[in-house]
């Protein structure tokens, strides 16, 4: 990109390179502290209007410089020798992650290698295998010390674990599990019934998500507020939205009643999120939930409620805790402001484009590489297996659409302050423009300052 100044002639390039540059009422600059383009009224003095119109220009046209994002030019340098200053633009670094790609969805795919889309059902069932061998192993560990010095690690080892067959579960929904449609809707069923997911009125509005993602008002997951719906929150429900831990307790409320601004449930067959021929799939998620509250509420006449909420309370707190912050960190936290569409700016890929992968250290093979997040928003089908040789390979046709994620520790601490940070700074978005950027409410920002 090349930087411009406009004169009576219509926009011209600026050289890279003006040395000792004058000041007065004939100049038109841009600020190197500011991301606005300010322009100096210019008398019609001087010019020759007919060099102009040889060229097709009408001198006295309103010329209107539109841009996607500001334009960055370094500070100025002295210059030692003469004494006056050189202004020196840097481009090459500047990148506007709200600009069309110049790639389409069918060439990342043709990067991709076509064993990467293979789903292999037996490798998959190893995998569920795997998880709950060790969630059953854990419970009767913790169970048969039943020490204060285990529970303690055996909830965050659980809660992990609990997190791990949701993503299982929700290979299933997206058809990557396997190719055989009853075996997806059986094990999807097993997982998330056990964790108190209604698996089919998930799966949907999931997909919703995928098909719409980055999309102000279509999306369903974590998407931003508009400001008129933000507004109309009273401040308690403002805090609790945006001052943790709340926000990572928000799942079992989104099931029940969707987001502020929408309705719905996903138990309600009827709800907005379903279609009629939908209908019995719901039904048979809600049973199975309703099976699994009937379960829990049955082994607590029989080992107490206590033990119950021991061996199953807590570990699901802090499975809905890691699921609202895998999901919105997917989705949000970014140093760099993401942005979000309207109309038809939007489309698919620029939508999964905002996307983001994170590295979660130990976890990553725990939860089967959730984090190599980007391309399984383009590409669902993809058994999560095979999701990082995808994304190496589709890297170079990305480019700087793909965000490198930080490095985690063995433990991905660090991404704590991440949350804290994006949640003190990402509450709502406009409610015009056709592409549009989180803002930030003064009000709580300061009631949240320590």
């Amino acid at each position: 990109m090349a930087s411009w100044v406009l004169s009576e002639c219509g926009p011209r390039p600026l050289p890279r390179i003006y040395p000792k540059p004058r000041t007065g009422h004939g100049q038109a600059f841009l600020s190197s502290n500011s991301k606005k383009i300010r322009f100096f009224s210019i008398p019609n003095q001087g010019i020759n209007s007919s060099s102009c119109l040889s060229r097709g220009i009408d001198t006295n046209r309103n010329w209107v410089l539109k841009v996607s994002a500001p334009l960055r030019v370094q500070q100025v340098e002295e210059d030692n020798e003469g004494g006056g200053k050189t202004v020196i633009t840097n481009e090459e670094d500047f990148f506007d992650p709200g600009a069309p790609p110049p790639f389409k969805v069918s060439d990342i795919k043709a990067a991709i290698p076509k064993h990467c889309w293979v789903k292999d059902p037996w490798r998959s069932m190893s995998y569920v295998a795997r998880d709950i061998g060790v969630v059953f192993g854990l419970a009767a560990v913790a169970a048969y010390f039943n020490n204060w010095a285990v529970w303690p690690l055996y909830w965050l080892a659980q809660g992990t674990m609990f997190w791990a067959l949701f993503v299982l579960g929700h290979d299933c929904g997206h058809g990557s599990f396997s190719s055989n449609p009853k075996l997806n809707s059986f094990v999807g069923h097993l997982l998330h019934s056990s964790i108190l997911v209604p698996y089919h009125g998930w799966r949907i509005s999931h997909r919703t998500h995928h098909q719409n993602h980055g999309h102000v008002e279509n999306d369903e997951s974590w998407h931003p507020l508009p400001e008129k719906i933000y507004k109309s929150l009273d401040n308690v429900t403002k805090k609790l939205r945006f001052t943790l831990p709340f926000p990572m307790l928000a799942y079992p409320i989104y099931l029940w009643s969707r987001s502020p601004g929408k309705k719905g449930s996903h138990y309600h067959p009827d709800s907005d999120l379903f279609v009629p021929n939908e209908r019995k799939d719901v039904i048979t998620s809600t049973v199975c939930w309703t099976a699994m509250v009937a379960l829990l509420a049955g082994l607590s006449f029989v080992m107490g409620p206590v033990q119950v909420l021991k061996l199953y309370g807590i570990p699901y707190l802090g499975f809905v805790m890691w699921l609202d912050l895998v999901t919105y960190l997917h989705h949000h936290g970014h140093d760099e402001k993401l942005p979000w569409y309207r109309g038809k700016e939007w489309s698919y890929l620029r939508g999964g484009l905002t996307t983001l992968d994170r590295d979660y250290g130990w976890i990553n093979n725990i939860h089967h590489d959730i984090g190599t997040h980007v391309i399984h928003h383009l590409f669902p089908q993809i058994p999560h297996y095979h999701l990082i040789e995808a994304t190496e390979a589709a890297k170079p046709v990305l480019g700087k659409y793909y965000r490198e994620p930080q490095k985690s520790g063995p433990l991905p601490l660090y991404l704590l302050g991440v949350l804290l940070r994006s949640m003190k700074k990402d509450h709502y978005v406009s409610d015009t423009g056709d592409i549009v950027y989180y803002q930030t409410d003064p009000q709580l920002e300061g009631a949240q300052k320590p």
